[in-house]
């Protein structure tokens, strides 16, 4: 009697911790006021281990499938999600960078080596045009980040010439001579990198004299600049202060960098080898973006309450150690669950303060760092982070919904973090799209959601999750982490109820 009375006891304690957790969120549609710019699903792109030779470009000669160099499968892969803007050359490359060793023909152009990541040789076979033709075939606006670090001010002038300018002018005829008859427009250029590190190792007073400078000499053309100066790093806010005091409205953004990384020195971490607690670990740092974009914007606000200087977050991620067997500079990692956790959770962040982020920039596009896309050869395959970046592209230009939520916490790097995270929008096509992340690696999730009299008269649903928070696509088995319907979501008098998963990103449409 006394075995039968324990094993009900323990039956009822396995039921009791596997009855999932309750959250509530509450959506205010009559609170929408700011549109999320579509840039803010921005990339990243920098003369950077296999991201450009052999990620993006092969040369029309090689043995992959291309069209005209750019390797096809990728090609198809970036259009597939929308990229709205494309960063390039850099990244601490573009403060070493002479676009001019990137023009004429390819056998012409001299090499280099890039110093900043592996010492390898550079050919410079993929420099301007082949950037500007290529974000043209993927549909995306290029973001041009100019040499400031080891560049002059007629250098950063006659590039911006180059590809902007439509007269009887020097730039615009070499840029003739070189087979490109019509100016690319390019809107957004970054007046240096990094400039308080690899971009120079400046001041902020220092540099914020070279931006006035540099800036000053890069004219229009017809196309109106979007001038992005190079601003701080995580939480040195003294550098905005500075900036927002001397450069002022003489900017249209300033740049913030911040990375999912556990320090500068030492190990960093595995991609993939990693225990539950680094796993909450890097959760943590990656909501901790929160706190630092609310510090930067405050400041920001105090100088320009209309918030007419957009806040760029043209750097962010993930950063691990690179894969055991390949080159330390060529920083090339696995991509997990949990990196596609760190995606959404940004996202929700960043939509809520699309009044003033107008841009964000993962790092980087293919191979390197938090990629959406691997390549070895021939071979490719689209990584979890790649996933969560094509679900979340209805929010791309849509009306934000503000909301509340409350869920479980738990505490990571001394502070409580909720175990949901949530945003809604109305989608340019009219119907509303709810996204939650459940990042508790145990326990799913009964979530209510009251919908704040938005009507609805289908829903449908698609989520990401899988077996493991380090479960990744391999060239072998390239399906194990992709998205699937989802259908445990029921709206019932105006209240929509989830049942999610643990460890899961749910992505809701809610069809008028």
């Amino acid at each position: 009697m006394k075995r039968i009375l324990l094993i009900a006891l323990l039956c009822g304690a396995v039921a009791a911790s596997a009855a999932p957790k309750t959250a509530s969120v509450a959506l205010h549609p009559d609170r929408s006021r700011t549109t999320i710019n579509k840039n803010i699903y921005g990339q990243f792109a920098e003369h950077l281990g296999t991201l450009i030779y052999g990620g993006i470009w092969v040369g029309e000669d090689s043995t992959i499938p291309n069209q005209n160099g750019y390797r096809t499968d990728v090609l198809e892969a970036m259009k597939k999600l929308s990229i709205p803007v494309l960063r390039w050359p850099g990244g601490c490359f573009a403060d070493e960078y002479h676009w001019m060793d990137g023009i004429g023909p390819r056998e012409n152009r001299p090499k280099m080596v890039n110093t900043n990541w592996g010492g390898v040789v550079e050919d410079n076979s993929f420099g301007t045009h082949e950037f500007l033709n290529f974000c043209e075939l993927i549909g995306a606006e290029p973001y041009l980040s100019m040499n400031v670090g080891s560049g002059t001010v007629e250098e950063m002038a006659k590039w911006v010439e180059y590809v902007n300018s439509d007269g009887d002018s020097p730039m615009a005829n070499l840029r003739r001579a070189n087979g490109r008859d019509k100016p690319w427009k390019v809107k957004y250029i970054g007046v240096g990198n990094e400039s308080w590190g690899c971009g120079g190792n400046m001041r902020p007073e220092f540099y914020s004299d070279q931006f006035r400078r540099y800036q000053t000499y890069c004219r229009n053309y017809g196309t109106p600049l979007y001038k992005v100066a190079s601003g701080a790093s995580d939480y040195d806010y003294n550098w905005t202060e500075v900036l927002m005091d001397r450069v002022g409205n003489q900017m249209n953004g300033l740049s913030l960098h911040y990375y999912t990384v556990t320090g500068w020195s030492g190990s960093k971490g595995s991609a993939t080898n990693f225990d539950m607690d680094s796993y909450y670990w890097i959760l943590g740092k990656a909501v901790e973006i929160e706190e630092v974009i609310q510090k930067h914007i405050a400041i920001m606000d105090k100088a320009d309450p209309r918030k007419r200087i957009g806040l760029m977050v043209d750097e962010w991620g993930t950063w691990y150690d690179v894969e055991p067997g390949t080159p330390a500079g060529f920083l090339h990692q696995q991509n997990t669950l949990r990196d596609a956790m760190v995606a959404a959770l940004s996202f929700n962040i960043f939509h809520k303060y699309a009044d003033r982020i107008q841009m964000c920039n993962i790092a980087q596009v293919v191979n390197v760092l938090q990629a959406m896309i691997l390549t070895d050869g021939d071979k490719m395959l689209l990584t979890p982070t790649y996933h969560v970046f094509e679900m979340y592209k209805p929010f791309q230009n849509a009306r934000h919904i503000p909301l509340d939520l409350t869920s479980d916490e738990k505490t990571i790097r001394e502070r409580q973090v909720q175990t949901l995270s949530a945003t809604a929008a109305t989608g340019t096509d009219g119907n509303v799209y709810v996204a939650l992340t459940n990042i508790d690696a145990d326990n799913a999730q009964q979530v209510s959601v009251d919908l704040g009299g938005i009507s609805a008269k289908t829903i449908s649903g698609r989520i990401l999750t899988s077996a493991r928070v380090n479960d990744h696509n391999t060239f072998d088995k390239p399906e194990t982490v992709r998205p699937v319907e989802f259908k445990d979501a029921k709206l019932k008098n105006g209240v929509l109820t989830v049942d999610m998963p643990a460890k899961s990103i749910v992505v809701l449409t809610l069809a008028k």
